[in-house]
């Protein structure tokens, strides 16, 4: 497979992205372009799928999209793929607040990642999923979320963790081992 352009503006996830892509005995080459594509309402999914169709449309040609949802337990899924909104909003300290007087602090990160081949394409998608639970905020606060969410049985946050731990067990290092296999199958 030649390169693939992923659609997004956030460089942390392009870095992440493009390590576990290059990893390997099958690397996947990235470009990436930032295009402002509104974001409907609804699940992960129909999120997913409607930014990725539209990206194809103004790309004219095949593209990924990826959207990241965190969900807690005690929310039934909330606040899932909006989580963006609620971490600019509330703070790592806000997310640990919302759990107050609920018994479980449990939570899973969700990766949808979504691929269309173009304009009239219906777009495929690729998840992937890590359990864990929500903690107060350690390690670094250099990548959204990652300081107040602790992998089951690793004791460490995403934050904590070095690069290479992540990008192994990560909810995104999931999706993408599925994307991976699907774009070597073109």
């Amino acid at each position: 497979m030649s390169k693939i352009i992923f659609v997004t503006g956030n460089a942390n996830k392009l870095k992440e992205v493009k390590e576990i892509l290059s990893a390997g005995d099958a690397p996947i080459d990235i470009d990436s372009k930032s295009l402002d594509i509104d974001e409907i309402q609804g699940s992960t999914q129909e999120v997913s799928k409607a930014k990725c169709k539209r990206a194809a449309d103004l790309l004219n040609g095949p593209c990924i999209t990826e959207d990241t949802a965190l969900c807690f337990e005690a929310l039934n899924g909330l606040p899932g793929p909006y989580i963006k909104y609620f971490l600019e909003k509330l703070g790592h300290k806000g997310l640990n607040d919302m759990l107050l007087g609920f018994e479980t602090k449990k939570a899973w990160a969700l990766c949808t990642f979504a691929y269309c081949a173009g304009p009239g394409h219906e777009p495929i998608l690729f998840e992937g999923r890590t359990d864990g639970t929500i903690v107060p905020a350690r390690g670094p606060a250099k990548f959204g979320w990652d300081p107040v969410f602790e992998p089951t049985g690793t004791g460490l946050t995403y934050a904590e963790m070095p690069a290479e731990q992540k990008n192994k067990l990560s909810h995104r290092y999931k999706a993408l081992e599925k994307l991976r296999v699907y774009l070597h199958s073109l």
